[in-house]
């Protein structure tokens, strides 16, 4: 079967064709590292991280790269209000992102580029369009890209830039230049730019690269001129692609991108997120609150990329519960179930053929994870239910096979690998809590349900999760 993905450039579902397979060379659009990402701004990263899991599961060889934004006009202005320089207030930004990144299991990139230490090639880009006719240079010493030369303009979003909509979005420049529609190439230096470093010369004055130009510089320096797949928030569709695939491919001759993924916003609670509602909520904030990182992964996941997700609480209690299910299993599979090789078959191995099956045709299907989520829990529920009617006894080949299945799934979702990392239990508290469960077993022998209950309770105060199965009681932390 072949991943299929939905193109943003030519509005289809098509496979995804690498020039050059199994190598596939992907960029996606980072953040401005001006301040902590959200959560938000994670949906679309963990989209990119299950795309370059599931890439590398086929068999491919991604070259992920994913851009950090140093230079601009938020960064500067936020380097302004420390009293720092640009360099000093970026750093620990982009630290920051990288380590909220690991703490949700996201895969480190190919490279990670900042925009200001590539410059100069931003400077020599900014030359060869000139050369073209594309590109000139205004009274006060800004670089613009002239639209009006470049007749494919629109394309990927469908807005040419010539009505309203298109005016609101780009008219927000401070800097001179011919036509509404031209969006700046380098801006030349203001007071405030010198105030924090950065400046840079160039044969225009001193200055700084515009934003779009970063990307365009960022993506082909790392993985040359025509890319794959170029991945990014719903966004960032128009103007800042739009503006990215005129300034490359005038600058190359050669096409940008091959295809085009754009990811769907989030909403908090049904609402837009909006610091004026403090809905905007950050990786450490959440996990301060108690919420497992493996919690917060599945439920960005639960939606596929191209479907409005609603972040709730409620529905991280609800993945909170579905990823304890999944360590249950595991320990089901590994620590819990007796081998037994004289056994009749359980169906696992069929179960997890069914599974891995399903699980693939989903994800190769637009990489569509809520399909494939549930073909996961399908399996999770199907070894089960086989296990719970042969008194968790398995031949040692169905039991190895369904442990593969789900570690295989499973590196596509790293919900376990989070899961069994942040569900490691000192020693004492487990004494504890088989201790506990030894009383609830005797007071419900004995009929005390009301003691039994109790010690439930409290077992549940200390974020012990029971499972009453016929085996026995097994137990998680929730």
């Amino acid at each position: 079967m072949a991943l299929r993905l939905y193109d943003s450039l030519s509005r289809t579902v098509r496979p995804l064709e690498p020039a050059d397979p199994p190598v596939v060379r992907v960029y996606g659009c980072g953040p401005t590292i001006y301040g902590r990402a959200h959560i938000g701004n994670f949906r679309t990263f963990i989209a990119y991280d299950v795309l370059h899991r599931y890439l590398e599961w086929k068999g491919y060889e991604p070259r992920f790269v994913v851009n950090l934004t140093d230079v601009d006009d938020k960064t500067i202005e936020g380097a302004a209000r420390a009293g720092t320089d640009l360099g000093s207030f970026t750093a620990p930004h982009g630290e920051a992102f990288l380590a909220d990144a690991a703490t949700l299991g996201i895969r480190p990139f190919f490279d990670t580029p900042r925009a200001t230490e590539h410059v100069d090639e931003m400077v020599e880009w900014i030359r060869r369009l000139e050369e073209k006719g594309l590109a000139y240079r205004a009274e006060d010493g800004s670089v613009y890209f002239r639209i009006s030369a470049f007749p494919e303009y629109g394309r990927l979003s469908g807005n040419r830039a010539d009505g309203e909509t298109g005016r609101s979005r780009i008219d927000a420049d401070e800097y001179d230049k011919d036509d509404v529609r031209d969006f700046v190439l380098w801006k030349a230096a203001r007071d405030a730019d010198r105030a924090v470093g950065a400046v840079w010369d160039s044969p225009w004055g001193e200055g700084r690269p515009g934003w779009h130009l970063e990307c365009s510089v960022l993506s082909v320096g790392a993985l040359g001129e025509t890319l794959d797949l170029h991945l990014g928030g719903e966004d960032l569709l128009f103007p800042h692609h739009e503006n990215e695939i005129a300034q490359s491919q005038g600058a190359t001759g050669h096409i940008f991108a091959r295809a085009w993924m754009h990811t769907k916003h989030l909403r908090v609670e049904g609402q837009k997120m909006s610091k004026s509602l403090g809905n905007v909520y950050s990786v450490p904030e959440l996990v301060e609150r108690g919420h497992a990182p493996a919690a917060i992964r599945h439920l960005m996941i639960s939606a596929q990329y191209r479907k409005e997700l609603n972040f709730t609480f409620d529905g991280l209690e609800g993945s909170a519960r579905a990823v304890q299910r999944l360590v249950a299993l595991h320990r089901r599979l590994h620590d819990e179930t007796t081998v037994d090789d004289a056994a009749e078959p359980a169906g696992l191995a069929p179960a997890a053929e069914a599974a891995l099956e399903a699980f693939e045709a989903a994800l190769d299907d637009d990489l569509n994870s809520s399909e494939a989520l549930a073909a996961l829990f399908g399996f999770l529920r199907d070894v089960n239910t086989s296990l719970d009617r042969t008194g968790g006894r398995a031949r040692s080949d169905e039991l190895e096979a369904a442990r593969d299945a789900l570690a295989s799934m499973d590196r596509v979702f790293g919900l376990l690998e989070l899961a069994m990392a942040d569900d490691a239990v000192d020693d004492d508290l487990a004494t504890w809590v088989e201790q506990k469960i030894a009383d609830r077993k005797q007071a419900r022998a004995d009929k005390d349900w009301a003691r039994a209950d109790a010690i439930r309770d409290e077992l549940t105060e200390r974020g012990i999760v029971l499972e009453d199965t016929p085996q026995g009681t097994r137990w998680s932390q929730g």
